[in-house]
């Protein structure tokens, strides 16, 4: 039997359209969640709502858009009455190039989706939170959140800027029934790798001690548990599902 951590619970997923985003709403749909999945591709949220059936439904969100994340969480109350679990998992990888190197509108685009789209969402998803006594907050990281990783100078600001808000939210909600977490996968076996070459992706997962990539049922795992009331005294920290890559 499956545990339902989530009955009579409303959540967001972020980037849901596919990879970790996809596994995420998945789960916690399977759990008992209502889910708004919200991706900058309506075709692929509708794909992963049809899919999970009459507990979701799709949203096209730009989260680099301030007002876009304000109507998606209002889209999700209207659809569903609340606001329980966001799990903010939108991003991009950018270019890669040295540092002295990188492009300006590369740099702007990066910061626009993985930083700042998590401020514009928490942004409208902690009133909303609120409004029913509390929450959780899930903000995708990555192991670029603790570690830099040459040519990747915007990722890994962005990463690494993720991890102080969702620090910074966790403090200023903890006693008004608001959780904020982040997670650091590693390198996980998602659409954004799916173009590269088998060579290139076994040798990216040979940079892990495990020896493989990830697989985003495994992260979703993670988030799964954050989100739900058996982490109620979990909050404020930075979780790595990253094959034991940054322990090297």
């Amino acid at each position: 039997m499956v545990d339902q951590d989530f009955p009579g619970k409303v959540a967001i997923v972020t980037g849901g359209g596919s990879g970790i985003g996809e596994a995420c709403a998945k789960l916690l749909a399977e759990r008992g969640a209502k889910v708004l999945v919200a991706d900058l591709h309506l075709d692929a949220a509708t794909r992963v709502a049809q899919e999970i059936g009459d507990a979701a439904r799709p949203h096209a969100a730009d989260v680099a858009d301030p007002a876009a994340c304000q109507v998606m969480v209002d889209a999700a109350i209207e659809s569903f009455g609340r606001l329980d679990v966001a799990v903010n998992n939108a991003g991009v990888g950018g270019p890669q190039l040295p540092t002295g190197e990188y492009p300006l509108d590369g740099w702007a685009a990066v910061i626009a989706v993985n930083l700042s789209g998590v401020f514009y969402s928490m942004r409208a998803e902690i009133p909303a939170m609120l409004a029913h006594g509390g929450g959780s907050i899930i903000n995708m990281a990555s192991i670029l959140g603790s570690v830099g990783f040459a040519q990747s100078v915007a990722y890994v600001a962005a990463k690494h800027g993720v991890v102080g808000m969702t620090k910074t939210a966790a403090l200023e909600y903890a006693r008004q029934g608001i959780r904020v977490n982040s997670v650091g996968p590693g390198f996980i076996e998602t659409p954004l790798l799916a173009a590269a070459s088998q060579e290139i992706i076994s040798g990216v997962g040979q940079l892990h001690p495990l020896g493989r990539l990830g697989q985003p049922e495994e992260v979703a795992e993670l988030v799964a548990f954050l989100a739900s009331d058996k982490a109620s005294n979990t909050t404020g920290s930075y979780f790595l599902a990253d094959g034991c890559y940054t322990a090297q």
